[in-house]
């Protein structure tokens, strides 16, 4: 998979999965540009950064950020906050929703205009395996990625006429900042890991691979696909 000169917009790409991917084309040729808050010490390569806050910056100044032309768009921006249904307020639905679906949304639109100039582009969103499959204590996070998932197919629905394709991967837990807390003892590793039919639980690289799949002429005939990459949660029960 070549990416050279390919321009990549990866928002979230200071951290977890959007770094892995973010590494992983600049290595392969990418001109890749990183929307976030702070700048990552660990970016390799041709890397360049915006910085951005999906819940305090205007997004109506973004496309005039962007550069001409945009091969591909990333949202890798997300959040996990687990609490109990009756723990749940509106303003942490709200949090999550303005986080993982409206904020996707908005960059995705601002940058429709430098999408269309490269004339074949990738959009990549991320969704969750509890969007699917009902998790106890998911209530928010799980309602606010539903969104994702409806937003990755009517996007996809209404810009494949303009050759610009729109996915999904839906991962189950990930071995990121993001899920630290959730990882932090070797118990609760040994209980994920037992969760998965594979036996693991996941890796940023995983889900980037993925990704990167996704961003390539390789799945050129491929959009309007939500992608379990789970380890087999969502599908699998074994003996």
């Amino acid at each position: 998979m070549n990416f050279n000169q390919k321009t990549i917009l990866i928002a979230g790409g200071s951290s977890g999965i959007g770094l892995a991917l973010a590494n992983r084309l600049a290595a392969k040729g990418a001109q890749v540009i990183c929307l976030s808050r702070r700048p990552s010490d660990q970016w390799q390569g041709s890397i360049s950064h915006i910085p951005f806050d999906v819940l305090q910056d205007d997004f109506n100044m973004l496309s005039a950020r962007l550069p001409e032309k945009l091969h591909s768009v990333v949202y890798a921006i997300g959040s996990i906050n687990l609490k109990p249904f009756n723990r749940l307020t509106a303003d942490d639905f709200l949090n999550d929703y303005r986080i993982n679906t409206l904020g996707a949304a908005q960059v995705v639109q601002q940058s429709l205009k430098a999408l269309r100039s490269a004339g074949a582009a990738s959009v990549v969103l991320f969704s969750t395996v509890a969007a699917t499959v009902g998790m106890g204590y998911h209530a928010s996070i799980a309602a606010a990625k539903g969104g994702v998932n409806g937003l990755t197919l009517a996007l996809a629905a209404e810009l494949a006429p303009q050759r610009i394709r729109v996915n999904a991967l839906a991962p189950s837990l990930t071995n990121t900042p993001l899920a630290a807390s959730l990882l932090s003892t070797e118990d609760k590793r040994e209980a994920s890991n037992k969760r998965h039919p594979l036996g693991r639980y996941g890796t940023p690289d995983d889900l980037a691979a993925a990704a990167e799949f996704l961003l390539s002429e390789d799945s050129s005939w491929m959009t309007g696909q939500i992608v379990g990459i789970d380890g087999g949660l969502s599908t699998l029960r074994t003996l």
